[in-house]
């Protein structure tokens, strides 16, 4: 039999920080351990899948020992899953789905480097292909026009003369989108776009 993975709890809310570790305490495949202990891998709880979720969960992957990521949220959309994975999540579970059995198995996968996704989101998330409410919250109709033209190979004033706006306004847009979502440059926020089927 494997050795228990060392698992730790994050989570914004410290009361549901404490339920989840005791949910994980009860199972023989995984061992709680304090954040400083370097866990393989960590349980990240949380509501919804905004920014600062997002931004909670690229510091958690970043820490120096590289934990996995296992995401717990209230909601999950097929977009916000997406941004979750790009954020460096190996696993995504809904709050409501999250038992000791399947929570366990999602963290003892992701430490197997396999990840766990919910089966209903599932062909959505291989194909790139969120829902339309999803990919229309994600990026306004504006961002998607320059993002388009710019994966066509168009620069600056190209873009702005074709859609009249000014050069200025073009290089916003852009610069807004690689800010929100955390990309390099325009190229990343192009495949970024793509990949998550918002293009």
């Amino acid at each position: 039999m494997r050795d228990p993975v060392p698992v730790s709890v994050a989570a914004l809310d410290p009361m549901v920080e404490s339920g989840a570790m005791t949910v994980l305490r009860a199972r023989p495949d995984v061992v709680v351990v304090s954040p400083v202990e370097n866990p393989r891998v960590v349980v990240v709880v949380v509501d919804d899948v905004d920014e600062r979720e997002l931004d909670l969960v690229r510091r958690t992957r970043n820490a120096a020992h590289r934990p996995d990521i296992v995401l717990v949220a209230t909601e999950l959309t097929t977009t916000a899953a997406l941004h979750a994975l790009a954020a460096g999540a190996r696993g995504l579970l809904r709050r409501r789905e999250a038992n000791a059995d399947r929570l366990a198995r999602a963290v003892v996968a992701a430490a197997d480097g396999d990840t766990t996704v919910l089966p209903e989101m599932l062909a959505d998330l291989l194909t790139g292909a969120p829902s339309a409410r999803g990919a229309r919250s994600a990026l306004s109709e504006r961002e998607r026009d320059v993002l388009r033209l710019v994966a066509d190979g168009q620069d600056t004033d190209e873009i702005a003369r074709e859609l009249s706006y000014s050069p200025r306004t073009v290089a916003s847009v852009v610069h807004d989108v690689i800010s929100r979502f955390r990309l390099r440059n325009r190229a990343h926020a192009v495949a970024y776009a793509l990949r998550a089927g918002l293009l």
